[in-house]
């Protein structure tokens, strides 16, 4: 009886002393990080900066490369050809997406080899890989601004923010907006050049179906074929996109 009292009173303390040495010896997050390193917060804060971060991905792009010029010129054409759904949406934007990827090559070479490929490997810090990053970007927005637009947003910065300092370079948040602003305005000056031969051909072929009478056809029907025939007579889409790729230094 004395042994099965002592073998259940050996049971009990085994139940109760197991569970405190498993909690004592939990699951600890500091050790996955080495010695010295950012705490386990900092990496979660990071980890939720770079996630949200490549959610406005295709934003940034859009904001700081050459597709937005891009893609409206390659709107304005079909508009301007009186194609409704050819080329398709997907085939305009992968086209732009492409051409900005050829025209930003020289660029995203260097935020690869002075930024992303040197913190990858943990050789720069954070702030450093910062800079070295948006630096490339800065100068390619710099070099394509117009100086008006930039003008205008250091203006506008100015009166909310206070004045720049006189050595300090040009903040993002001025940069980018007028940038932006001057690609659209380049887009449309562009793409009225390529819409305006279009529109000559529409107004030779109305007035010839007005001068025969033919006022229940629809003069958009005749010029179409015109259209796409001038086009590729002319090699447009040669012509085009390199005058696209040619329009950035």
């Amino acid at each position: 009886m004395r042994r099965l009292s002592a073998l259940s009173f050996l049971l009990v303390l085994l139940t109760v002393a197991w569970p405190a040495a498993a909690l004592a010896q939990g699951f600890n997050l500091e050790a996955l990080l080495p010695a010295g390193e950012q705490t386990v917060t900092g990496r979660m804060v990071q980890l939720i900066l770079l996630i949200t971060l490549l959610s406005v991905a295709p934003g940034l792009l859009m904001m700081v490369t050459c597709f937005t010029r891009f893609v409206i010129v390659l709107a304005l054409l079909r508009s301007g050809l009186g194609l409704q759904t050819t080329p398709a949406n997907m085939i305009l934007v992968s086209l732009a997406l492409f051409m900005t990827f050829y025209v930003m090559a020289p660029t995203f070479d260097r935020v690869w080899q002075n930024g992303l490929k040197p913190f990858a490997e943990d050789k720069i810090s954070e702030e450093e890989a910062y800079t070295q990053i948006t630096q490339p970007l800065r100068e390619f927005m710099r070099a394509n601004v117009r100086p008006k637009d930039l003008e205008l947003f250091e203006e506008l910065a100015e009166e909310r923010f206070g004045p720049r300092a006189p050595d300090a370079e040009i903040e993002l948040r001025v940069l980018i907006p007028a940038f932006m602003i001057s690609e659209l305005r380049r887009g449309f000056e562009m793409g009225f050049l390529v819409v305006l031969p279009f529109l000559v051909i529409d107004l030779i072929v109305a007035t010839l179906t007005m001068s025969m009478g033919m006022m229940m056809l629809p003069p958009t029907v005749m010029s179409l074929p015109f259209k796409v025939l001038f086009f590729v007579l002319i090699d447009g889409w040669n012509l085009l996109i390199g005058g696209l790729v040619r329009s950035f230094p």
